[in-house]
């Protein structure tokens, strides 16, 4: 459970975090391991001849696609056949400086339907879409690539002739095959007809393709992360190819990135919570792909903004709206419970050598004879101020080669309290914290929230034991192949 739960997080950005279920050492040998089995697995060439691409037109949405829903034990998903692979582009954002959502770019291109395409670097799983990873190429033109062109680097795209090109190509190698339309991303799972061998075990939303020997082109799209479906596998998604007779086929951009978006409608359920995501990319189909053309959104741009928490519109609105609810109903302050109890002060009567009768209160020492006497009980007042503990943690959400991590910090505290027998004592009041600190899960961000520090008591607390630390918790989370 706990090598599942490493790969489970090694797939995302934060795979740093995954030494808390098997150790720093163990955490950098599964990675290892990943990054030698998606590099083998790209090197075979395509042959070719193995699929037959045809200059047959197809326009008719009911003829160029068919969507039907598809599940499994664990997981709930779409499939789309697309039959005229030419008629797939790569599109890109409306504008510089933020990806776009793909119904967004469905509707505002016309297209019939999509799918999320190439990766890109996502701080805190806040990213603004912008910072694409690897290459972007459309209409046969480099849109963008982060590479030199003679750098060989992992490709999903289709040539001219509609073929589906996967595996490790430079820029140079591409454009001498004639792609037309390619994003970046991995891992390839079925080359030349036959299944890859796979090593990952974890369950993600998947967004894959793969092209069957007509030239048919097929995508998955898998919730995951949710209740209603927790994520596929990449063995799951290569056997359903298998079963389709697919020659070609690997892995697009998963994680809250995942969905599929058909008739300018979103047809799944992405993870992320604010819905759908910015992206830099979208595999789209057409009815006119020739009149279809991409935005050079990255051109004349020497440095790229990734984004994050800071200028995320809906994470920000609700940061918002949290600080407006706390103002509009404060927490109220709760009335001191009596943590000791007063004793009542009972007379006694007790007779002295003298046969005279002394007179004494619980906790005092007083006679009617003017002796002095040891009194019954003892007098003791003890006050101790308990402050509650904040405990804060702050994490920085396919896999991809980049990402940053914040060390988890947590911390406890505990109060107590003394009270004898006889005692009369004073009921303490507990000083309410003024900030606590918000426990954010890996590949999720938390409100950025900083845990603030506890105003010290106004009277002298008597010492405590020293409190034990509470050990970090997690969640997984990420951004998955």
């Amino acid at each position: 459970m706990r090598e599942w739960m490493a790969q489970t997080v090694i797939i995302t950005q934060h795979r740093d975090w995954a030494w808390i279920f098997v150790g720093a050492e163990r955490r950098d040998e599964l990675v290892r391991q990943m990054q030698a089995f998606v590099e083998s697995n790209s090197l075979e060439r395509q042959q070719s001849g193995l699929i037959k691409t045809s200059n047959r037109r197809i326009r008719s949405i009911d003829e160029l696609i068919k969507v039907e829903d598809i599940s499994g034990t664990l997981w709930k998903g779409k499939r789309m056949y697309v039959y005229d692979p030419k008629s797939i582009r790569l599109m890109t954002p409306a504008k510089s400086g933020e990806g776009e959502k793909i119904t967004s770019m469905v509707q505002r291109t016309g297209a019939v339907a999509g799918v999320n395409a190439g990766g890109f670097n996502d701080p805190e799983g806040l990213g603004n879409g912008f910072a694409a990873l690897g290459a972007v190429i459309s209409g046969g033109s480099v849109i963008y690539t982060d590479q030199d062109g003679t750098v060989p680097q992992h490709i999903v795209g289709f040539t001219k002739d509609g073929t589906l090109i996967i595996g490790k190509y430079s820029i140079n190698e591409l454009l001498d095959m004639g792609i037309s339309e390619a994003a970046s991303f991995y891992p390839r799972v079925i080359a030349n007809g036959k299944p890859l061998p796979i090593n990952d075990n974890s369950r993600a939303p998947r967004t894959a393709v793969g092209q069957k020997a007509d030239g048919t082109v097929i995508f998955i799209v898998i919730d995951g992360r949710q209740t209603h479906s927790v994520g596929a596998t990449l063995k799951e998604v290569q056997d359903m190819f298998m079963e389709d007779g697919v020659i070609n086929a690997g892995f697009l951009d998963g994680g809250a990135s995942s969905e599929m978006v058909v008739n300018g409608e979103l047809v799944t359920k992405p993870s992320s919570r604010y819905g759908e995501r910015r992206l830099p990319s979208a595999f789209l189909v057409y009815s006119n792909p020739e009149d279809v053309v991409a935005n050079r959104v990255w051109d004349g741009i020497d440095k790229i903004d990734a984004g994050g928490s800071y200028d995320h519109p809906d994470f920000l609105r609700e940061q918002a709206e949290l600080k407006a609810k706390q103002k509009s109903n404060p927490t109220p302050t709760p009335t001191p419970t009596p943590t000791k109890t007063e004793t009542d002060k009972t007379k006694t009567s007790e007779t002295t050598t003298g046969g005279s009768t002394k007179s004494t209160n619980t906790g005092s020492s007083t006679t009617d004879t003017g002796k002095t006497s040891t009194p019954t009980h003892s007098t003791k007042e003890t006050e101790t101020d308990k402050t509650p503990a904040t405990t804060g943690k702050d994490t920085t959400n396919p896999t991809k080669p980049s990402g940053s991590t914040t060390q988890p910090s947590t911390g406890s505290g505990t109060g107590t309290s003394t009270q004898g027998s006889g005692t009369t004592t004073k009921p303490t009041t507990p000083t309410e914290p003024t900030g606590t600190g918000n426990t954010g899960a890996t590949g999720t961000t938390n409100s950025g929230t900083k845990p603030t520090t506890t105003p010290a008591p106004t009277s002298t607390p008597t010492p405590t034991a020293p409190s034990t630390p509470t050990a970090p918790t997690t969640t997984t989370p990420a951004k998955t192949p």
